[in-house]
């Protein structure tokens, strides 16, 4: 079993979106547990990354890169490219996160900016932070300050130490989203991804094993190996060792006929081992949220029925780590542990994508309450309308 330690991490439980990528307006509450499902380009990895967005806002500049709002837009190719194609009244761009810790909501935080008409840059159009409890907002931009220095709308004060001191909560819980998709490819040759840190795509991820304190690494690989050992039986045990250039390598010793096995490394782990293997290391590393495009991916489907429960056994202790996947997998939604409010259905328009929450779609709510999978009631709602015509292609 998967345990963790340490207190109650804190979570998104609720995302507002305004002219952001494919959603014109979009608002969800969300829990420990999201399951983003619809068709292809339907704006499920732009519904991730929106968190993102505020992960790099709020994360310092490292690698090179300047870090903040500019930075982050730059990084995903400039506002133009943000907004969404059905932007029209009101053109800015707008993300409202809801902050809780348990039940009890701790911050709003809201940010919405826009482009500059004159410098063709993008600009705070408002910043507001408010913690419970208290009636006046931490935070209420622009103020006079920026009235008289608009230049300071360049910025804002989430990316800023010297600005967000009554806010630091927000922006430590926004550097700490975690994004994973790792690339196998990736860990097998990190050279491909040289001199980035905190690499998604797991150009790093071996560097980062290495950078924990040996005997938390220990113990988490060995946990990792016990629940490995599910879908990788011949794998017996599992270490980290340097080489005499000192790069890290993963090794795991692979039973068979001989008595002490073999010990093989990444370069000749099976791609799903190796994407297995980086999910329990990121549920195991860390406390802040976690964002997972299609797990399944590269997995056997019998080992894709259990991340659901992978991912409970995790989040039963207080240490659990929010997380929000997209999945396409019947396998993966068949688990009968998934409620409908930790489903939510993406569904595309000309004017722009909407999210439905499971527990506000009458029948999908009636449904799962009965005690259908998920599979059988979310996933026919995603079918492309015309997806037989595929089989008319021609060469």
């Amino acid at each position: 079993m998967l345990l963790g330690t340490g207190e109650s991490p804190m979570r998104f439980s609720v995302l507002r979106l305004e002219n952001w990528r494919n959603f014109a307006a979009a608002g969800v509450s969300l829990q420990n547990r999201a399951f983003l499902v619809g068709p292809n380009a339907s704006g499920k990895s732009n519904f991730l990354d929106a968190l993102r967005f505020l992960r790099d806002v709020a994360t310092p500049g490292t690698g090179g890169r300047a870090g903040g709002l500019q930075d982050a837009i730059a990084r995903r190719g400039g506002l133009s490219r943000i907004r969404s194609l059905s932007a029209r009244r009101t053109p800015d761009v707008a993300i409202e996160v809801e902050i809780s810790e348990d039940d009890s909501r701790l911050w709003r935080y809201r940010l919405s900016f826009g482009m500059d008409s004159r410098s063709h840059r993008a600009l705070v159009r408002s910043e507001v932070v408010e913690r419970a409890g208290q009636t006046q907002p931490v935070l209420n931009r622009p103020d006079e300050k920026d009235r008289k220095d608009p230049e300071r709308l360049l910025q804002t004060n989430l990316e800023q130490i010297t600005a967000n001191p009554d806010f630091r909560d927000v922006a430590e819980f926004l550097s700490s989203v975690t994004y994973y998709h790792i690339v196998p490819q990736l860990v097998r040759d990190p050279e491909r991804s040289a001199g980035r840190s905190g690499d998604p795509y797991g150009g790093d991820f071996l560097e980062r094993i290495a950078r924990t304190p040996p005997k938390t690494r220990d113990a988490r690989l060995r946990r990792i190996q016990e629940a490995l050992s599910v879908a990788v039986p011949q794998l017996g045990q599992l270490r980290l060792e340097r080489d005499e250039a000192g790069k890290p390598h993963l090794k795991g010793n692979y039973q068979h006929w001989r008595a002490r096995g073999a010990w093989q490394t990444e370069t000749e782990f099976s791609d799903g081992t190796l994407r297995l293997l980086g999910l329990l290391w990121t549920l195991l590393d860390g406390t802040g949220p976690v964002l997972l495009e299609e797990p399944e991916l590269s997995l056997h489907p019998e080992v894709v029925r259990h991340i659901p429960g992978i991912i409970a056994s995790v989040q039963r202790k207080r240490s659990a780590r929010q997380v929000i996947l997209s999945t396409h997998s019947s396998e993966l939604l068949s688990d009968e542990g998934i409620a409908a409010d930790e489903i939510f259905v993406f569904t595309p328009s000309a004017e722009g994508t909407t999210v439905s929450s499971g527990a506000n779609l009458h029948d999908v709510r009636r449904l799962l309450e009965a005690g259908l999978p998920a599979s059988e009631v979310v996933l026919p709602r995603t079918v492309p309308p015309e997806v037989q015509k595929l089989r008319s292609l021609k060469a």
